[in-house]
């Protein structure tokens, strides 16, 4: 079983097997999650929801204990490598690579990059590294050259702060048609491969190639992990467009990117709530007004995608859009969005027609905090504003249909007391008859639940919990085979007592005999109990999760002798079972063939076996 340790399996003796463990006994996996999901701890263990599918109600689990996470909805589990991997799409040793950056412990450069050598990068790598470094270049234009100074001096005239150029990384590009095209040609870099990438053009007639951005100011866009995979570049003059963005390529997809996501994750958990803009420069005007959990969509509109992301670090969104009519109409598409998946949703309103950036400027930062943000609208008072827009409440017939509208609102409300709130709000409003109210609310609220549309949000509620929700039944002999590998995960000596109790037998279920297998080989090469480290040594991500599914499984501290050969009797059980179905096959074959005798010696065989159940 030597072969099975983690360095040969994964690192093929690249980082040393010692280094492995010395990370992943380094870091806490609670930690490394948290970067990821909203985690809250209930019990001995934390809980969320599950990055790797859909669900509104949590159902991922994390260990502190054994140092693994278990989805009881979808099955995912393993370790923190494992929960990297997977998240990230990395490779073993990067996934060890960026667990050690969170610790003290230093890997050689000479190892790493003997690495890198030896693998071709892929395309999309190819095109993030130009990005990075693009970025790096076109900020050193900026805050370091005299072709900078006049686009930097704009950008302080603008309000940008030294602190907030660096933060975001705001850069300058040349006027120049082809100092980006040179610049990523003397690097090696294809330039038919940049085209795709975004980041040059290539013209028809002659097949040659010129920059995408040219004299503007360029902010890059960075991806979950922190890496640029796009830029919007700014005119500073009268040239069109004013913004030119980066096209959508196969690292740079608008409807999942958050703009500043990766920046403001920090502050999104650490004050529980995240700040949805709809544009990257109310991003950077918040920030610089001291609000840092700011984050924007591209240039289009809130996604399923987005949505995932959100979730996982907060369950708290507020939106902060334009003032004007379209930014109304775009937190209204936005708020009902993120109110079906069960989100907290409030609404800052921008006075005055304006957009965040404009009033900081125009009123500043601490007007900006406490008159907007600080003073946000839940829901359903926003909607009681949005749907005020173009109607004359001094008509009857403008208001009749206004407070019908609002009734209709208010009947989707899932919590009576909001709705009793709410009735009381509109009928003092309109000095109208609290009553009266009433029974026209609960007319409507009867009509929707009729037509299938009132219950909509509960409905959707129950089909996504139901996954998570719903426990799978397993036959006894199944439920056995997983508590005595949960024993023998606990107890080297307790594992080679039920290996003599199976008798030579197997398990009925193919991957627990295959963890058996493995474990044993585990503990002959000297290693202690930890469900942590043996999750490593396992190439099959299918036995990954068995085995953290075992492992999230209550015991008792103590396995009695009673409870250990119940258990075993019971695989064992189902083997003589397998055996009298077949038993009873061959008689019936026998029988059709008139061969009694046979037939007779069969019966005989099935009733030692039936007796012996």
């Amino acid at each position: 079983m030597k072969n099975r340790k983690t360095g040969d399996v994964f690192v093929t003796g690249r980082i040393p097997e010692e280094k492995v463990n010395e990370i992943r006994q380094a870091v806490d996996i609670v930690d490394v999650i948290s970067d990821y999901v909203q985690l809250k701890k209930q019990g001995r263990n934390y809980f969320g929801l599950c990055p790797f599918h859909g669900e509104n109600t949590p159902s991922f689990s994390v260990s502190p204990d054994k140092q693994i996470f278990h989805c009881f909805g979808c099955g995912a589990g393993g370790n923190a490598y494992n929960f990297l991997m997977e998240i990230e799409g990395t490779t073993f040793q990067e996934a060890v690579v960026k667990l050690a950056e969170k610790t003290s412990i230093e890997l050689s450069a000479d190892l790493l990059s003997s690495n890198e050598e030896k693998r071709p990068k892929k395309d999309e790598e190819q095109m993030i590294e130009a990005h990075e470094l693009l970025r790096k270049f076109y900020h050193h234009l900026l805050i370091n050259t005299k072709e900078g100074q006049e686009a930097y001096e704009y950008l302080l005239e603008r309000g940008f702060t030294k602190e907030s150029i660096e933060k975001f990384g705001v850069g300058w590009s040349l006027p120049s048609w082809d100092f980006t095209v040179k610049f990523l040609s003397k690097r090696s870099f294809d330039p038919a491969l940049m085209e795709k990438a975004g980041l040059l053009i290539k013209r028809e007639k002659d097949g040659s190639y010129l920059d995408r951005f040219r004299g503007r100011i360029m902010f890059p866009i960075q991806d979950a992990k922190g890496k640029t995979i796009a830029f919007s570049g700014r005119a500073i003059g009268g040239d069109e467009p004013k913004y030119l963005n980066s096209p959508e390529t196969s690292i740079f997809n608008k409807s999942s990117v958050l703009y500043n996501y990766h920046g403001a994750r920090a502050a999104i958990r650490k004050q529980q709530s995240a700040i949805l803009f709809e544009g990257f420069a109310d991003v950077i005007s918040a920030d610089r007004a001291n609000v840092d959990n700011g984050i924007a969509t591209m240039g289009t509109s809130l996604t399923e995608q987005h949505i995932q992301m959100l979730r996982r670090v907060t369950d708290s969104i507020t939106l902060c859009f334009d003032g004007d009519k379209a930014g109304m109409e775009a937190a209204y598409r936005a708020s009902i969005m993120l109110d079906k998946t069960h989100l907290n949703v409030k609404i800052a309103l921008v006075p005055n027609k304006l957009d965040p950036d404009d009033y900081i400027k125009n009123y500043g930062a601490e007007k900006f905090q406490n008159d907007v943000i600080g003073a946000s609208l839940t829901l359903m008072a926003f909607k009681f504003i949005y749907h005020r827009q173009g109607k004359n409440l001094k008509d009857e017939g403008d208001r009749l249909q206004y407070i019908e509208v609002i009734l209709k609102e208010i009947s989707n409300l899932e919590n009576a007391f909001e709705r009793d709130y709410y009735l009381r709000q509109l009928a003092d409003e309109f000095s109208l008859s609290l009553e009266a109210l009433q029974q026209q609310q609960r007319q409507i609220f009867y009509s929707l639940k009729k037509k299938g549309k009132g219950s909509d949000q509960k409905t959707r509620s129950m089909i996504t919990l139901a996954p998570s929700t719903q426990k799978r039944l397993h036959p006894a002999f199944h439920t056995a085979e997983k508590r005595l590998i949960a024993y023998m995960l606990k107890d080297p000596e307790l594992t080679f007592k039920i290996q003599e109790l199976m008798s030579g037998n197997a398990f009925n279920i193919d991957e627990h005999q295959a963890i058996i297998t493995y474990l044993l080989g585990f503990y002959e090469d000297g290693n202690i109990p930890n469900s942590s480290a043996f999750i490593e040594t396992l190439s099959d991500p299918k036995l990954r999760r068995v085995v953290s599914e075992i492992e999230m499984m209550p015991l008792n501290d103590e396995c009695t002798e009673q409870e250990l050969n119940d258990y075993v009797n019971q695989v064992l059980k189902h083997q003589k079972m397998l055996t009298i179905k077949e038993k009873e096959a061959e008689e019936k074959a026998a029988e059709r063939q008139k061969d009694y005798k046979k037939a007779a010696l069969i019966a005989m065989e099935i009733l030692q076996l039936r007796k012996s159940l």
